[in-house]
């Protein structure tokens, strides 16, 4: 799912590893998260929402992700 959370993370100037600690997870994670390669639980998600003081919807672009998963199902 896209995020915002490396473009967010780096204008704040903080490492993954900073950022993984302070939500309680390993750098790992923070790395799959930005790559869009693992969806967070709603609380790791609203952890950091909370970091970067910014809703879930701004974090996660959930209308632009919305709009993208709809169109998915548009042809079924």
């Amino acid at each position: 799912m896209k995020n915002i959370i490396k473009k967010l993370r780096t204008k704040k100037n903080i490492t993954q590893k900073e950022l993984a600690d302070r939500v309680h997870v390993t750098s790992r994670t923070i790395i799959s998260l930005e790559k869009g390669k693992y969806n967070p639980s709603l609380m790791l998600a609203y952890r950091i929402a909370e970091v970067f003081n910014i809703s879930l919807e701004e974090l996660y672009c959930l209308k632009e992700n919305k709009k993208l998963e709809d169109e998915k199902y548009e042809d079924l």
